[in-house]
Formats: structure tokens, sequence, C-alpha cells
């Protein structure tokens, strides 16, 4: 079990590469501000798994899975700010 969930856990890690890396970077922030309900699924899904009573292992994987998309959550919604913050009028 901990080998398939292993092979998909690369698989994910390679087509997110792969994904990330063919976007231009004209449409990154916009895409990443986007994005952002989609982390939070993700953490939802990591309190799931780091809540589980699947062993320590497993919680120790979800709790590190959520501080990741915890953190890809905060940076997103910085970066929104920020490039909202360079469309504003200056008075």
């Amino acid at each position: 079990m901990f080998v398939l969930y292993l092979t998909i856990f690369v698989l994910a890690v390679f087509v997110g590469f792969e994904v990330i890396t063919k976007v231009p970077p004209t449409l990154h922030t916009p895409l990443m501000s986007g994005s952002n309900a989609i982390s939070g699924i993700t953490i939802i899904g990591a309190l799931i798994a780091a809540g589980a009573e699947m062993g320590s292992l497993a919680s120790v994987l979800g709790f590190f899975a959520l501080v990741s998309a915890t953190i890809n959550v905060v940076g997103g919604f910085l970066v929104t700010h920020r490039m909202l913050g360079m469309f504003r009028r200056k008075d």
C-alpha cells in the first residue's frame, strides 16, 4: 500500500512541475490567485490525512502537507495583494 501511495505522490509532483513550468510568466500571477481555492481544498485533504488514525507516518506526512498548503495559500494571497496594488491609482 505504501508503494502505491508513494507512486501517486511522485506522479503528482512530476505532473505539477510540468504544468507549472509551461505557464508563461504573464499568466502566472492571475492563475496563482485563482489557484488559492484549489489550495484550500488541499488544506482540507491534509487535515483529513493528518487526523486519520492510519499511523504515525501518515500523520507526519499529513502535517507536512498541511504546512506546505498553508504556505501556498498565504503566498498566493500576498502575491495577489501585491499585484492588485500595482493597479491602484496614484493620487
